[in-house]
């Protein structure tokens, strides 16, 4: 089916529209638009040429370009990208806190008891070199790269599906804090295990399991969304640029 001007012009606005643009700012775009693909095709042009087959990545850059697409907060959003990509790194995280911690999953060293005919029992302890100690060292490090570059993978997709025209300034300001935001959530994460070894002595791996990559994943979110809201108030009346913070 061929693409008639009518039909790029119907779909553009239509996108606007669906971005929350203004009917007037609506309607100019779509003159202007009318206008350049009239003139594409006395040189020949196709429509579809023109346009490059995406009518929808057309009227969504040319929106942008004017500054013309609202600003939402998308917090919520932005956490909730932000908990998905630091949810793998944090379970991994505790897995390997759980092979590195003597009688962990990959400490070999025994306690035998040994009866005596007079007197109490001796406990004879046998220590072998824990090859979980220095996975768990290198792991987290690898936990901690990784998880930098998933969260910010899924924050910047996350804010170019819908459309925001800050997602740019976002990813910086998350790149530089991201840092931050993980020490935070690893300090996070041994308050718990240094206050579930005080109150859960002897529940404390069943604590750190089941509540440690929900704290850790919930600073992160939270520490996410936090570089949103101070960093990408909404569009003022110039285009693309932002009110500074109070203002």
């Amino acid at each position: 089916m061929t693409l008639t001007v009518e039909d790029a012009i119907h779909q553009a606005m239509e996108t606007w529209r669906r971005l929350g643009i203004e009917q007037d700012a609506t309607d100019e775009m779509a003159e202007e638009l009318a206008a350049d693909l009239t003139a594409a095709a006395f040189d020949g042009r196709s429509v579809t040429d023109y346009i490059g087959g995406d009518i929808d990545a057309l009227a969504t850059s040319w929106a942008v370009e004017r500054g013309l697409l609202p600003t939402r907060p998308h917090l919520k959003e932005t956490a909730v990208a932000a908990a998905k990509g630091a949810a793998l790194p944090a379970v991994a995280a505790v897995i390997l806190w759980m092979a590195g911690t003597p009688g962990g999953l990959l400490d070999r060293s025994t306690e035998l008891k040994v009866t005596q005919p007079d007197g109490p029992p001796l406990v004879e302890v046998h220590h072998y070199p824990n090859p979980g100690v220095p996975l768990m060292w290198v792991g987290w490090v690898v936990c901690l790269v990784g998880a930098f570059f998933l969260i910010r993978r899924t924050v910047a997709t996350k804010l170019q599906a819908e459309h925001d025209p800050a997602h740019e300034e976002t990813l910086r300001a998350i790149t530089k804090a991201l840092p931050l935001i993980l020490l935070a959530a690893a300090v996070a994460a041994a308050a718990l295990n240094f206050l579930g070894g005080c109150a859960f002595e002897y529940f404390q791996g069943i604590v750190n399991v089941l509540v440690g990559p929900f704290v850790m994943v919930g600073v992160v979110a939270a520490g996410t969304a936090w570089v949103r809201d101070r960093t990408c108030p909404p569009l003022n009346v110039s285009p693309l640029k932002y009110r500074a913070p109070g203002l």
